[in-house]
């Protein structure tokens, strides 16, 4: 196991999928419930869950200031559907508290309610093999509505970003937590490593 250490928020969501999937990486996954935690990391993962919750309770907890000040010393971030929501500057609609790290705009429970989740396959650019599709499984998902000077998208679906970059910083729609394929999560240790380096 190398001696990478990857927190994923513990605020709510799938934390324990993606614990899960960081120890199949060979990567040791630390569960973050405090601000101070973050400082043990080389890497967070923020998962999904209620993004407007999520939200509530990173700002009671003190989180987006100290998460904000990790991030723009270069902490790698990764959030996956509310945690890309998360991540944005802006949503389209509503209004919540938000870390704003990302210039992209997100559209919140793009696809529909929870009753309108689905699975597709994906072509995702730089990850390992990328000529073989990557099975996303999407819950109540967001899609990114406007990407802005820096941000490079990685993934389309319904010729709308699904996963996208910006610096140290990965964003994706889809719960790659919730399959078998690690590929997506070995991408964002590789960012992890380069900044490491």
């Amino acid at each position: 196991m190398s001696d990478t250490v990857i927190g994923v928020l513990a605020l709510q969501g799938a934390v324990r999928e993606h614990l899960r999937m960081l120890e199949r990486c060979g990567a040791r996954g630390l569960a973050v419930k405090r601000p101070s935690e973050l400082l043990s990391c080389d890497g967070l993962i923020i998962p999904g869950g209620e993004s407007t919750t999520i939200g509530r309770l990173m700002a009671r907890d003190g989180f987006l200031d100290a998460l904000r000040e990790r991030a723009q010393g270069g902490l790698p971030v990764f959030g996956t559907c509310a945690g890309l929501i998360m991540l944005a500057k802006r949503v389209t609609e509503g209004s919540q508290p938000l870390l704003g790290l990302m210039e992209i705009t997100v559209r919140r429970n793009a696809y529909g309610r929870q009753v309108d989740s689905f699975e597709a396959d994906l072509m995702v650019r730089g990850i390992e093999d990328e000529d073989r599709p990557f099975r996303a499984v999407f819950i109540r998902a967001p899609w990114i509505e406007e990407m802005g000077e820096g941000v490079e998208p990685l993934c389309f679906h319904r010729d709308r970003a699904v996963l996208a970059r910006q610096g140290c910083m990965l964003a994706g729609a889809f719960h790659p937590e919730l399959t078998d394929d690690p590929r997506i999560h070995r991408y964002f240790l590789r960012m992890v490593e380069g900044s490491k380096s």
